[in-house]
Formats: C-alpha cells, structure tokens, sequence
C-alpha cells in the first residue's frame, strides 16, 4: 500500500472526499423524497421545505483539494399550493401549501449523486489494481 505521503494516497484521499460528499448529498435528497407530500400539521402553515447540500473545496492532510459538505441550506423556491378547502392544514382561502419538492428532480439529483459516487470508487479501486499489479511485476 502507498505511504500517506505518496502522490497515490493523496489521490485516494480525494476520491473517499468525493465519495464522502456524495454520500452526504444522497442522504439529503432521500429526505427531501420521504418528505415531498408532507404538508404542515397547522392550519396555513408552511410543510417541509426542500434541502440542498452546499459543498466546499477542502485543503486534504497532504495539500490536496478535496470536497467536503459544509452545511445543509434550505431551497427558498415557493411552496405549490393546492385547493382543498376541507383539508386541516388549508389556509383561510382553502389552499393547502405542498413541499417545493418535485420528485423527479429529487431522481435525477439522486441518479446523478450515485454516478458521482461510483466514479471516484472506480478510481479507488483501479488504483488498488494498479498498485497490486506493479507489486507483482516488482516481486518477480
């Protein structure tokens, strides 16, 4: 295995960054999916509002640029609203306030995480074969 110090290690450093990210913004949007037909417990009152990952550049231990979640910030799209005059969370005019969720977009976000994901694991573990195959070519 490469020391902490090589080149390699700082690449897979930033690769388990990534994924570390990735895996943070799936959480996130498999929130925002159980959450997209909530609607406020209150008459009038605002339901869930969708969250989005915010992302920084990070400095890793050996100098090089990661990825890291730095805070969850919400979406300030406006709710869509409903006509349900006899639902308990109607507003005085009858309308219903929905999460400014759309699933689809919550999919494709989701899809696209994942793809990010595997992307840096496919580099991890081609390192890893890299790595085991010259160690093998060494040793003969």
């Amino acid at each position: 295995m490469a020391d902490s110090s090589s080149p390699a290690a700082g690449m897979m450093a930033v690769a388990a960054s990534a994924m570390q990210a990735q895996q943070a913004r799936m959480r996130i949007i498999a929130e925002n999916l159980a959450n997209a037909d909530s609607v406020s417990k209150s008459a009038g009152g605002d339901p869930y509002r969708r969250q989005v990952p915010v992302f920084t550049p990070v400095t890793l231990p050996d100098g090089e640029q990661g990825v890291s979640l730095t805070r969850v910030a919400q979406d300030q799209t406006a709710f869509r609203t409903q006509y349900q005059p006899g639902h308990p969370s109607a507003d005085a005019k009858g309308y219903v306030k929905l999460p400014n969720v759309d699933p689809m977009v919550e999919a494709l976000d989701m899809r696209e995480a994942q793809r990010a994901y595997q992307a840096n694991l496919t580099v991890i573990e081609t390192f890893k074969t890299m790595e085991s195959d010259t160690i093998a070519v060494l040793n003969k």
